[in-house]
């Protein structure tokens, strides 16, 4: 087995170090993302110097192809967030070619990795292909052999246990489920006090309290700035650890509330909140000076914890495992605009930020004086505003998963829409009855 491992790591060395010459390259080229480009240019010296197959190095060309195209998005969101004067920092990503570190080889199915009898898998190296048995997980052995589609595939190496990993990906159809078979419609609402509430056309609602993820986030973050400030090699090897360590909580805690809230309404129309650029909106800044009017005070430090712990917030990560999960059972996960779903009123329509006292948990409506939890407002809204999507899908036949963000006229027309709703359980049953629910 020893030679095995020596073959495959030698690959990881060559695929990080050729895709590090291709950053460079780019770089220097003016940094293009065009795959064609990229591969005119250096394939015949990653074939020569890096000596890797000819699907490796394509491969190699696609990855860091995607990377500068991925930075090119961040920094045209950056311009329209300085026009928009949302933010006053500019985009430095492309200051510098992208730097690889991970040794994760990706594979390409029935071209650098095929599945062989007795769990066998033959991988591509530099010397040539290789069979090496494998231990799947059973749920996904049996995808398999039920005959799942089998995508790309990344090597991954995990150096505390020594371990080689092939992610596959697979792929299942799932047929698209119609309006009618959508027996119930349920709002969630994402969040950092609590990582989802959700809530039903009926009224009844399900808390997922997020304090052990925040309270070992908050544990993290200042272990990470202590070792930070130390700066020893030792150190930031515990930082590499406390980072994985984190990421697999996080990961861990979204998974199972994602699991629950599938699993407990199934056959069901999801309705998740569209925020996209939400950190860019909640980010705390300075403020101008009150005696003359010049300068800025510097953000004050619960300010900065703040900023902290939303660009740590992990909703995007939520959202994706219940939109394939929801598929699984027969679900069907869609956005809808966010806009005021914590500062509108869902019994007369009041919207203001004074609703929300010092932005805490309680909602105290200014106008008809209506009390409840401020996340539970929040999912009450979703649940309308879904039950409206439900609506037009029915009567129109066609249903928007995303909504239009294109053009300011049709978003203000849906906000208008959502502020005539109110809520009721037995308003919300009888438009769900009209509408053609069970």
């Amino acid at each position: 087995m020893a030679p095995v491992v020596v073959s495959i790591s030698l690959l990881s060395l060559a695929y990080r170090y050729a895709l590090n010459a291709v950053s460079r390259y780019a770089f220097e080229q003016g940094k293009p993302s065009s795959v064609s480009r990229l591969h005119k240019g250096i394939y015949a010296e990653l074939r020569a110097r890096y000596r890797l197959p000819s699907q490796l190095a394509c491969s190699v060309e696609r990855q860091v192809a995607t990377t500068y195209k991925g930075l090119w998005t961040k920094l045209k969101k950056n311009a329209e967030h300085r026009r928009a004067k949302l933010t006053k920092k500019r985009f430095k990503g492309l200051d510098q070619p992208p730097h690889y570190t991970s040794p994760t080889v990706q594979y390409t199915y029935e071209r650098d990795y095929t599945f062989q009898r007795n769990q066998q898998v033959s991988i591509g190296t530099l010397n040539g292909r290789i069979s090496v048995t494998y231990q799947g997980y059973g749920k996904h052995i049996t995808l398999i052999r039920q005959g799942a589609t089998v995508g790309d595939a990344k090597l991954w190496y995990d150096a505390s246990k020594k371990r080689l990993y092939l992610l596959v990906a697979l792929s299942i159809d799932v047929p698209e489920p119609r309006a009618e078979h959508l027996q119930e419609v349920v709002g969630a609402d994402v969040g950092i006090r609590y990582l989802a509430v959700t809530c039903t056309s009926t009224g009844k609602a399900s808390f997922y309290p997020g304090k052990r993820v925040r309270h070992q986030a908050k544990h993290y973050a200042r272990l990470r700035k202590r070792l930070q400030q130390k700066g020893t090699r030792g150190a930031k090897r515990r930082l590499r650890r406390i980072e994985k360590r984190e990421r697999w909580l996080k990961l861990q805690a979204n998974h199972t509330f994602a699991k629950q809230i599938v699993e407990q309404h199934p056959h069901t129309l999801l309705g998740l909140e569209q925020l996209t650029d939400i950190r860019e909106r909640t980010r705390r800044r300075k403020r101008k000076r009150k005696k003359n009017g010049k300068g800025y005070e510097p953000v004050s430090p619960k300010a900065r914890k703040a900023n902290r712990v939303y660009s740590q917030w992990s909703f995007a990560q939520l959202h994706a495992l219940i939109s394939y999960k929801a598929a699984l059972v027969g679900s069907l996960a869609i956005k809808v605009d966010a806009d005021y779903t914590s500062k509108a009123c869902p019994m007369c329509g009041h919207t203001s930020e004074k609703n929300r006292p010092h932005k805490g948990l309680l909602f105290v409506c200014q106008q008809c004086h209506y009390c409840l939890h401020a996340d539970l407002v929040s999912a009450r809204n979703i649940t309308m505003r879904t039950l409206l999507v439900r609506h037009d899908w029915i009567r129109t036949g066609c249903l928007s998963i995303i909504p239009d963000a294109s053009g300011r006229e049709a978003k203000a027309a849906r906000l208008r829409r959502y502020a005539e709703v109110r809520w009721s359980p037995e308003v919300t049953t009888t438009l769900r009855s009209e509408t053609g629910g069970h």
